[in-house]
């Protein structure tokens, strides 16, 4: 096989990943279709995008692939000689380009991510969810497309009530308006209301993936959520060190689990509707995750400590029981595959590959 046209020469865990979803996985709704992904230079839109490719390569799909990034020269060096496989649309989110063409999909992912710009750039963390999405959603209705995805958070459920054994998509918790923090989880839930207008008073097919914590293949080495700090402990065999007591629980979801979950909810999901996208079987709090990283993964060559100091960027519930009911997403016919423990280690893997 040629190198320069496989979709991640550089991380071999991803690129399996990447096959393993073409060879595996029904796409065929997707096939000669044209496709905007939003956002496309994040951890979940590029490999979106990269996943298009690989139905290209591998099932002679027919895709035609348009990805909005800010900034062309990053998009270049995420997708390397793939550049020109894939349509570049360079603009803000706010205000979205001219693109003259038909379009048959849009998956919806830009937004502000970084916990710390929650705290020191609330009111960009506002206008980019809302008024990005306004934008898309309007462009989505001019182009009368067949189907559009949202990208939410868990964010979005709050403090929920401690007495719920489990989380359905409709249980909303507490988010304290006045604390910029809630920048974030206040944002995605007007953009999720928006989007529930939209396919009520304009008909639009827009669907809701509310996404979890996302690890894996993939993963930047130096991002800094919880998940890939773990991982370099790991790999750079230093002690996990926990800035809380590690009571949060809630479930994660690994990268390919999360690219055919969006997609699920793309094609098979009712409009107007959220679904939780997660894998059950990873609800455990941080400590436990921590020690089990430690244990089973480190084989205990390193240990976990606490440093008690809580950042202001961390949600401010640190005795969250996020445990989701996946009974809505499983009716549509998906269901995560990926385990906890696998996919620390395939995380650690391709981390691994990056610094090679």
């Amino acid at each position: 096989m040629n190198i320069n046209t496989i979709e991640s020469p550089n991380d071999v865990v991803l690129q399996e990943d990447l096959e393993y979803l073409a060879a595996h996985h029904d796409f065929a709704a997707l096939h000669h279709s044209t496709i905007l992904v939003t956002g496309a230079t994040g951890l979940i839109g590029a490999q979106l995008v990269k996943l298009l490719l690989c139905l290209n390569r591998i099932k002679n799909a027919g895709i035609t692939c348009y990805a909005l990034v800010r900034d062309i020269e990053k998009a270049k060096k995420v997708f390397g000689k793939l550049h020109n496989q894939i349509n570049y649309v360079v603009g803000n989110i706010t205000q979205m380009p001219v693109i003259d063409v038909a379009l048959d999909y849009i998956i919806h992912g830009a937004s502000i991510t970084a916990s710390k710009a929650f705290v020191e750039q609330p009111v960009e963390t506002i206008d980019t969810a809302y008024m990005g999405t306004r934008a898309m959603l309007d462009f989505a209705n001019q182009k009368q497309v067949k189907g559009f995805v949202y990208l939410s958070s868990m964010e979005v459920f709050g403090i929920t009530d401690t007495r719920l054994q489990e989380v359905k998509e409709s249980d909303y918790g507490y988010i304290d308006i006045l604390n910029p923090r809630s920048s974030y989880s206040e944002s995605k839930r007007m953009c999720e209301c928006l989007c529930a207008c939209y396919a009520k008073e304009y008909n639009l097919p827009v669907k809701i993936a509310r996404l979890v914590q996302v690890i894996g293949a993939g993963v930047d080495y130096n991002d800094t959520r919880v998940g890939a700090q773990f991982a370099r402990s790991v790999i750079e065999n230093k002690d996990i060190v926990l800035k809380t007591e590690g009571k949060t629980l809630r479930p994660c979801i690994y990268t390919r689990d999360a690219l055919s979950g969006i997609i699920t909810v793309l094609l098979k999901g009712e409009k107007g509707q959220a679904y939780s996208v997660a894998n059950k079987n990873t609800a455990v709090t941080i400590r436990e995750v921590a020690e089990m990283v430690a244990q089973k993964i480190a084989r205990n060559k390193i240990k976990v400590v606490f440093d008690i100091n809580v950042p202001i960027e961390y949600a401010p519930n640190l005795n969250l029981n996020l445990n989701l009911n996946l009974n809505l997403v499983e009716s549509i016919g998906w269901k995560a595959e990926v385990g906890l423990e696998e996919a620390y280690r395939r995380m650690i893997a391709s981390m691994e590959n990056k610094i090679c």
